[in-house]
Order: structure tokens, then sequence, then C-alpha cells
């Protein structure tokens, strides 16, 4: 150690302390000037996205709104975004920095990487020939712990929203305790992470920050955030996004080599080079080749394999993922201390996850087995189809035995179902009420026959028309009668005289105390003779005249009442639907306007049920609502309703206005339906 005097010590002390904040203040000033460089070049770039994304759901399509962070990469309008946010849209509409919304389509989806692209509708937008912004990708190999990074993208769906953090480490990977690598499963069963080396951060990113972009401080892309939560941040590095988008912009889709094998690290063996196979996919390319679990991988190709650490297995994956598919390659292995070489002839790598569809008569959702699924679920075979869901009360649920969400589909009417497309074909070529049905569950094989003929249920009714006086009442009991200063006063006071009734027009009122009906008193005085006035009036006939007995301020008189027909229920209205928007109107009873304090003009049909993720739901029709109008056309009854939903499929609009009235305010919602699914509504 070197000594000096105390006074030297104190003197570069003081130095210091002058230095730092001069230092500090720079050091802020440029960190504030790379930010605001950063932001001008990645911000007119960043896309709000809101999806319409259909799912199943106990037998039937529903579908749902949800919102992710995008950024434009190209002039032509290309946008890059997460699989998670984009995954099966139906309809994607982007919002730029501007404001400007343009629809767009998808180009193509990985979930492997959990990434996707999509395009720009730009020949709708007002002025198509307008340049778009775009960004930039930088490299991602230079990030370093430290690195200043910011995070852009509309969190919990507000918009343009950015944050500023450091890459914590940019070489992340989650694996267990032998080095095994954890894969991410979406809620559709895809999954994803194999091929990911993440970059850890600590910008603030929460769910709407999905598909945006981590960017450095020269306003390059050098990751698309993906998850995170609790101060920590993961996106894709910008060098696996790039090829991802690039077979994407090619392909549509990402095409991958495949042998059908797992790799842990080698470091616990004392290895600093290799990867050791812990899997084989039996029946798969490796199998077939005769590798085995054990192997030591030392290269492929001549190109040697290093995978020492979790972090280097991704590496492996990517570099099979890189040969050419339906072509052998070289693996030197390393046996029991042997080296040896095999010959593996690469396969295409497949979804985990099959096309699912939903066969509305059935009241039924299926899905294709692919051979990643059948493995995992220990099926003999990826032949036949996979239940998803069975509506209650439709005619798989109600066959005996049932067909239950899980069967495999493995026969129709005798034929053998190989895939959802032979599925398809056999359901559209059946011309039959009753359909034999053979299906799998766990190891059993079971046969049922489906009635296909859905019965109609009766509508209540058919009773004889009753007569009713238009009015409401309260028996006259002790306490009303020494309330009203009318102690031994027995019979009714009216309540409520209802407008438009003949009762009204007859001149009772509200007050009136009825005493006798056609001359016989009424002995009405406890809580429990309530019924005792519309049992009286049934006694008579509907158009019949009757004289009622009143008290009205202290005066008796008798006024002659025509009693008029019951007037309908909610139960008795007359009910419509659409099946395609899926929600049920009726019209309005007698009772609908006396509640609503409606004019007795007033037109409309009330919604009695919107099924949760139909278009009607999307739209944010509310059960209750009275509708007003449907696309600029006025609705007052059934028939109406019925006659402009076939017109609408005929003209197929791509916005539906529906102009309704909520209690006292009206308001607008807004189909917004995608017609190419309108096939079997």
């Amino acid at each position: 150690m070197i000594h000096r005097p105390l006074r030297y010590v104190a003197g570069s002390v003081l130095a210091l302390a002058t230095a730092v904040p001069s230092l500090a203040a720079q050091s802020q000033s440029e960190l504030t000037e790379a930010i605001a460089l950063a932001k001008s070049k990645i911000y007119p770039a960043l896309c709000n996205i809101s999806v319409v994304a259909k799912g199943f759901e106990a037998g039937r399509t529903v579908r749902h709104q949800g919102s992710g962070s995008g950024t434009l990469i190209s002039p032509a309008g290309h946008v890059l975004t997460n699989y998670h946010v984009a995954r099966d849209a139906v309809r994607i509409v982007i919002t730029l920095t501007t404001g400007e919304q343009i629809p767009a389509d998808v180009v193509g989806h990985d979930p492997m990487t959990d990434l996707s692209v999509l395009k720009l509708r730009v020949d709708e937008r007002e002025n198509p020939h307008k340049p778009l912004p775009f960004a930039t990708f930088g490299d991602s190999d230079k990030l370093e712990v430290g690195t200043s990074v910011l995070a852009v993208g509309n969190p919990l769906s507000l918009s343009s929203s950015m944050t500023l953090g450091i890459v914590s480490n940019p070489h992340r990977v989650f694996a267990g305790a032998g080095g095994q690598l954890f894969e991410f499963d979406f809620d559709s069963g895809n999954r994803t992470g194999l091929f990911t080396v993440w970059i850890q951060h600590d910008a603030l990113i929460l769910p709407g920050n999905s598909g945006g972009p981590l960017v450095n401080l020269n306003g390059e892309i050098i990751g698309v955030n993906t998850r995170g939560g609790r101060g920590l941040g993961f996106a894709s590095p910008s060098k696996l996004v790039r090829a991802v988008v690039a077979q994407l912009l090619s392909f549509g889709e990402v095409r991958r080599g495949y042998i059908g094998a797992s790799f842990q690290p080698v470091a616990k063996l004392g290895r600093k080079s290799g990867a050791m196979i812990s899997a084989v996919v039996p029946t798969g390319p490796a199998d077939k080749a005769g590798l085995k679990t054990g192997d030591l991988v030392l290269a492929i190709d001549g190109e040697p394999v290093i995978a020492r650490f979790a972090e280097e297995v991704p590496p492996v994956y990517q570099m099979i993922a890189e040969l050419k598919i339906d072509k052998s390659h070289s693996f030197s292995i390393l046996r029991t201390g042997k080296k040896m070489e095999m010959q593996v002839k690469v396969a295409k790598m497949q979804d985990y996850v099959g096309k699912q569809i939903e066969v509305r008569s059935f009241g039924l959702s299926v899905q294709n087995i692919t051979a990643p699924m059948a493995l995992l679920r220990r099926y003999p075979n990826n032949k036949g189809v996979y239940v998803t869901g069975v509506r209650p009360g439709k005619p798989f649920e109600e066959a005996k035995p049932a067909v239950r969400s899980g069967d495999v589909i493995v026969a129709l009417a005798g034929k053998p179902v190989e895939n959802l497309a032979s599925f398809k074909k056999i359901v559209k070529g059946f011309e039959g009420k009753e359909l034999p049905v053979t299906f799998r569950r766990g190891r059993q094989t079971v046969v049922t026959l489906v009635d296909l003929e859905e019965e109609d249920k009766p509508k209540s009714g058919g009773e004889l028309a009753k007569p009713w006086l238009g009015a409401r009442a309260q028996v006259m009991t002790e306490e009303v009668q020494k309330a009203m200063g009318l102690v031994g006063t027995k019979g009714f006071r009216l309540t409520e005289v209802f407008p438009w009734t003949k009762a009204s027009a007859a001149g009772l009122k509200m007050g009136d105390v009825l005493l006798a009906i056609d001359g016989e008193p009424f002995n009405s005085y406890r809580p429990q003779d309530a019924k005792d006035l519309k049992n009286a009036v049934e006694e008579f006939g509907v158009g019949e005249t009757v004289p009622f007995e009143i008290l009205r301020d202290g005066k008796k008189m008798t006024l002659d009442v025509e009693l008029e027909e019951s007037p309908s229920s909610s139960i008795d209205a007359k009910t419509g639907r659409s099946r395609f928007f899926e929600f049920r109107v009726r019209e309005l009873t007698f009772m609908d306007r006396i509640g609503r304090q409606m004019t007795k003009e007033q037109q409309g049909l009330i919604v009695t049920q919107v099924s949760n993720g139909g278009w009607a739901s999307i739209a944010g029709l509310p059960r209750g609502a009275l509708i007003l109008a449907i696309n600029g056309q006025a609705i007052g009854d059934i028939d109406s309703f019925d006659k402009l939903m076939k017109r609408l499929k005929k003209e197929k609009p791509r916005v539906i206005p529906v102009f309704i009235k909520r209690g006292v305010s009206t308001a607008f919602v807004f189909f917004e339906p995608d017609w190419s699914q309108l096939a079997g509504k």
C-alpha cells in the first residue's frame, strides 16, 4: 500500500466529489439524447394490434377480443408480433402511432418461437401510396450484461408506452437440474421455447407488451418481448427472429428439420464438447437410424457440436432444424467410448397441434391428431379425430353412450376416419338421421348411435284466453283501512290503472276502492285474499261488461268496465334468433311497455340471450336491451327480424350498426363478423 499524507487524500476526495455531479449530469444528458434518438426511429413503427380470435368451448366456436404490440419491419407493411397475440385471429386491426387504423392479414405463424408476421392491407388506406415507417434489426449477439435497452409497446392496451432498463442476462434458458430444457405450453397445446435463448432484461413489460420490440439505444430491434412479470422481462433475440421472419415471408411457415431426439448438456459428464441424447422418439428418424439415449453427438456433417451448458442446447436444435429435409446427414457419435458415424434421414418438423373445427349440426368440435400429439397422449397412432368439446343437449351429447370431450372418433357410418379431412368428407356425404359412431376412450373402443333429428321443444301456452282487469290492487287489510280512515271497509284499493286499457277508458283511477263486482261484495281483508279480485274477474268472459261498485273520495259510485283479454306474458311472446350472430330476441309485450314506461307505439325487440363468444357478444350487445334498428332498418316484430337476418347473410356488410336502448339511454353497438365462417350457421 502506498502511504500518502492526509492532505493529499482529502484533496483527492474533494476533487472527486466535485467531479462526480458533473460526470453524472453529462451521462444523464447523453442517455436522454440517446433515448430520444432511439424513440425517433422506433416509435413511428410501433403498432397497437387489436384482434378478434376464435376458439372452441363446450363444442362450439367462441370468439374473444385481445390486444398486443408489434413493429412495422418493411415498407410493404409487414408487422412483427408474437404468435400468442395473433393466433387463431379472424380479424386484425392495427393502429399506428399516428392514429391511422389499418386491417391486416396473417402472413405466417411460428408457434415454436412464438412469432408471427402480419401484413397490412395497404390498399385499404385512405392514401395507399403514403410511405410507411419501419424499423430495422440490430445485432443481439452484441448484447452484454448491463447494456441499456428500451421496451416499447402497448401495456394493458395503453398505447405507445416506452420503458428503460438494462440487459440482465443475454443468454437465458429455462432448464431443469440436468439441463433438460423446459418448453412453454400455450392454452391451445402448442409449445414454444425449444429454439430460444432469451434476452432477460428489467425494462418493465406488462400484458399488452407482448410482440413489442426490445430496442437498443440506436433504435434497432434487438429482440421481441414475449413474456415477463415481477420486474423480469424476456425477449426473443433478433438473430433468431430474423431467421424466422425470412422463412415466414418466403414460405408462410418455418420449415425445420427434425430427427426425434432430445438433448442435454455434457458439463456434468466432465466434457467440453458434444451433446447427450436424453430421449429418442419411437419410430422417429433418430430411432430408425439407430441413435440411442446416452449417445454423445460430437458433430453433424463434420460441424462440431458444443453443448456444455444448458444455454448451448437450443443452438443444437437449431443446427438440426437447418438441415435439409428428406436428406441423410452424418452424425458423429460416441457410444460407450467408441466413435461411430450414423446416417440420419431428416424429416420435417410437424406442429404439435392440429386444426380444429366445429360441426354445428352435431354439436361437436373436433381436432386433427398430429404425430407429436399422438405421442404425447400415448395413442397407438394418429388416426381419427380428437373430440375437443360437446354441446349440452345436442345429438352427440344425447347419444347413449354419449360422446365426450377427450374421445377419439375412429369411424362414422361404418367408414374409417383417418384424419380431419376424411371426417369432413364423411359428414358432408351423410344424409341419414341416425349416425353410427365408433370412438376410442382410453383403451376401450366404444360404439354408439347418434340421432341427428333434434326435436323442437313445444312452446308453453295453449290455454284459453282469460278475462283481465287492467289494473293492479292491494287488499284492504286492517292496517290499510286504519291508514285510510276506512275501518271496516273490505275490498281492494287500486294502486295502478294501466293506460290504453278498458279499465282506464271506463274511468277507474288509482286510489279507487273496489267494494263489489256485479253486485257481489268483496270480503277481502287479509293478505292471503290477494287473489280474490283475479278469481272474481275470471268468473266472467272476455268482452263482457261488468259493473264495479267503488269508493272514491268518500263517495260510492258504480262504473261499468269491459273485461279484456289478459295480455301475453314474456313466455308467450313470439321469439327469434340469429344462429350466426348467436343471440335471441322476443317481441314486446304490453307489460314490457308498462314496466319500461314506453309509449304504446314503441317498437323494437328485447334481447333475451347473447351467447358468450359469439359475434353479438363481441360487439357488446347486452342482454335485456331493446333493439330499435339493425343496419339502419327499424325492427318491430320477429318477421321483419328474420327477413333482415337473411338479407344480411346475402349482402355480407363489413360492419352492421345495431341501435339499442337500455334504460333511458340509446347507443350503437357494431357487429363486425367474419362472413367466411358463415357455413353451417
